[in-house]
C-alpha cells in the first residue's frame, strides 16, 4: 500500500497536478478553526479562518480520512513542503495571482492518513496564510500526531533561512524558487534530533547592522528588533513567548554584521550581550548556544569567533551558566555552493550532522 502511495505522489507531481486551482470545491472544507489541526511555529491568528505567517518552518499538520487532500491558501502565498504518510516530502506552490487551492494528494487508500506540511521560504513580501483543508465529501481530520517533547528556537540570517540552497550555482542571486528551508541545518538537525522547532530568521539580518547597512548599524531592522514579532516586518502583534518555551535557543547570527568591511566590533560585541539579556528574559530555563558560521572566513570569522567566546565567558561569569559556543566547519567550496556564495544542500547536511552531534551530547537527547 505505501508503495502505492508512492507512485500516486510521484505520478501527481510529474504531470503537474499539485499546479493550483481555482476550480469550484468539491468535498468537505476544513476551517483552520479545527481543532485537530496541528500548528508549530509563529503564526498570527487575529483572524482565525485566516492564520498568517511570514517566518520560514512554520508547520501545519494533521491526520484524515479519505483518498485525498488539497490545500487551500492565499494565493502567491510562496513554497510548501508536504509530507504524506512516511512518503518522500515535496514541494508544493501557490505563486499565481488566483492560485489558491493545491492537489497534495489523491487516489490514495480509503484509511486515516498524516499530513505534515511546512512554509519553506521567507513571506515577509508574499504575506502567506492558511486558508483550510478540502477532503473527501464526508471525510474528517483526526486526533494530530503527538507533539515531540524536544524543543529548539533557531534564531538566524539567510543561512538559517535555506537561501539559494537549492542552486548550485554562486553567481544566482535570491528567487524564492531556490530557498528551501526544510533542506536546511535548522529543520535537518530537528528532525535528526526529533525535536519540534520554531524558527525566527530572515536573510540580511544582524545582531546590531544588516547587510551593507551603516557602521553605527541598522537598529529599526534588526534581530533585538524582530525577535518580539509574531510575524516579520508585521509589527501588529508582539509574539506571546509563552507560547513557546524551547529547550535549547540556538543564534546564528553575526555574517551580515560583519559584512562589506564597514562594522563596528565594540558596537558588535554590546549588542550580542543585549540580545543575550533579551533571549534569555524570554526564555529563562533554555540553554543559549551561539553559533558560528559557515560564510565567515578570514579576518570577519576570528572576530566572529572571538567576540562570540568573549561574550559567552562573561555571561557565564556573571552567572549565567548555561550559555554555550559552537562554530561550524566554514565552507570551502568542496560541497559546492548555492546562490550567492551560500552553503549548498550538501554543506547544509555537513553542518546539520555537526550540530545534531553537539546538541545530542549537550541535551542529552541520545
Amino acid at each position: 500500500m505505501k508503495r502505492n502511495m508512492l507512485l500516486t505522489l510521484a505520478v501527481l507531481v510529474s504531470m503537474g497536478i499539485t499546479a493550483s486551482t481555482t476550480l469550484p470545491l468539491k468535498g468537505t472544507v476544513v476551517s483552520p478553526t479545527d481543532k485537530n489541526i496541528q500548528y508549530i511555529g509563529r503564526i498570527c491568528f487575529d483572524n482565525p479562518e485566516r492564520p498568517r505567517f511570514t517566518f520560514p518552518g512554520v508547520q501545519i499538520n494533521a491526520c484524515f480520512t479519505g483518498t485525498s487532500l488539497k490545500l487551500i491558501a492565499k494565493p502567491k502565498s510562496g513554497y510548501f513542503m508536504a509530507q504524506i504518510d512516511d512518503a518522500e516530502a515535496f514541494k508544493v506552490a501557490l505563486t499565481g495571482e488566483r492560485d489558491s487551492v493545491v492537489t497534495l494528494a489523491t487516489a490514495l487508500p480509503s484509511s486515516a492518513h498524516t499530513i505534515r506540511l511546512m512554509y519553506v521560504v521567507e513571506g515577509y513580501d508574499l504575506k502567506p496564510s492558511f486558508w483550510g483543508f478540502l477532503l473527501d465529501e464526508g471525510a474528517t481530520l483526526l486526533p494530530p500526531p503527538a507533539l515531540p517533547d524536544r524543543t529548539i528556537e533557531f534564531i538566524g540570517n539567510s543561512i538559517t533561512c535555506g537561501y539559494g540552497n537549492e542552486s548550485v550555482l554562486p553567481a544566482d542571486h535570491f528567487e524564492y524558487e531556490t530557498e528551501n528551508h526544510y533542506f536546511s541545518y535548522a529543520q535537518l538537525t530537528a528532525r535528526a534530533l526529533q525535536a519540534r522547532a520554531h524558527v525566527v530568521a530572515r536573510s540580511g539580518i544582524g545582531v546590531y547592522r544588516c547587510y551593507g547597512g551603516p557602521k553605527e548599524g541598522t537598529p529599526e531592522n534588526v534581530m533585538t528588533t524582530e525577535y518580539e514579532y509574531t510575524n516579520l516586518y508585521d509589527r501588529s502583534e508582539q509574539w506571546d513567548f509563552s507560547r513557546y518555551q524551547p529547550q535549547v535557543v540556538c543564534i546564528n547570527l553575526g555574517t551580515n554584521d560583519l559584512s562589506t568591511n564597514n562594522y563596528d566590533v565594540t558596537l558588535l560585541k554590546a549588542a550580542y550581550k543585549r540580545f543575550l539579556r533579551q533571549v534569555r528574559g524570554h526564555n529563562p530555563k533554555a540553554k543559549i548556544v551561539f553559533l558560528c558560521g559557515s560564510m565567515l572566513n578570514g579576518k570577519e570569522l576570528d572576530i566572529a569567533r572571538q567576540t562570540m567566546n568573549e561574550v559567552v565567558d562573561e555571561a557565564r561569569k556573571g552567572g549565567d551558566t548555561e550559555v554555550y559556543r559552537f562554530d561550524f566547519t566554514p565552507a570551502n567550496g568542496s560541497l559546492k555552493y548555492g546562490a550567492d556564495w551560500h552553503p549548498s544542500v550538501w554543506q547544509h547536511q555537513l553542518m546539520a550532522a555537526e550540530l545534531t552531534a553537539f546538541l545530542r551530547s549537550l541535551m542529552q537527547w541520545f
